[in-house]
């Protein structure tokens, strides 16, 4: 159920019989055919722990199941829209940064602590984004949302990438992440609104920067 990109801030999916979506409420723009919206209370795919573990975080973002025959254009709020296809790896994105994705994937929640220590948890004092991230796997696509468009980084054991934080929007891959701090020119300039702190990702994998630091 691979998504179409109608232009930066629009995509469309086909959906047929007994197939499924999970979407933003409020995100669906349009729609031909005999589609159905109902609200999801089990926290998609990953059940009702993973529904928990959102909103321990703060972030249970409210998700509308999408069923039935046709297509469905998606969108929020003007954000650019990035589609990103999954050939059975786990895919790491912030709750209220995904807009749509295929049922098929299995969704569940990650504790940011377990790979980063304690530099995991002040990442989310730090971005205001919560402890845990939402994790897709599987065969399937999900379309994220971004300021300012999406660029793929390559993460390789030979190049880890440092992003800033508010920049970051989701990651994929056999990656490990951890929270250091640099003083930049910046910060030296007087414009130290966090840039002293950057989330360094190393392994193998991609990570998804958006082009602008402002939050959703």
């Amino acid at each position: 159920m691979p998504f179409t990109a109608l232009n930066s801030r629009m995509v469309e999916a086909r959906i047929g019989p007994g197939q499924k979506m999970f979407s933003q409420r409020g995100a669906m723009l349009a729609y031909r055919g005999e589609v159905s919206f109902t609200p999801n209370l089990q926290g998609g795919q990953g059940g009702i722990g993973s529904m928990i573990g959102r909103r321990i975080a703060g972030e249970a973002t409210p998700l509308m199941t999408v069923e039935g025959t046709g297509t469905v254009m998606f969108g929020h709020g003007g954000h650019h829209v990035h589609v990103v296809d999954l050939t059975g790896e786990t895919l790491y994105v912030e709750a209220d940064r995904l807009l749509a994705f295929d049922g098929a994937l299995q969704q569940g929640t990650m504790f940011m602590g377990a790979q980063g220590g304690v530099m995991g948890m002040v990442r989310g004092q730090v971005t205001g984004q919560g402890l845990f991230t939402t994790t897709l796997q599987g065969v399937g696509s999900a379309a994220v949302m971004a300021h300012g468009g999406v660029i793929e980084l390559p993460i390789t054991p030979q190049r880890p990438v440092h992003v800033d934080p508010q920049a970051y929007v989701a990651h994929r891959g056999d990656v490990r992440n951890k929270l250091s701090t640099a003083l930049g020119w910046r910060d030296m300039v007087g414009r130290g609104s966090g840039e002293a702190f950057q989330l360094e990702l190393s392994g193998q994998g991609t990570v998804y920067v958006q082009a602008s630091e402002e939050k959703l």
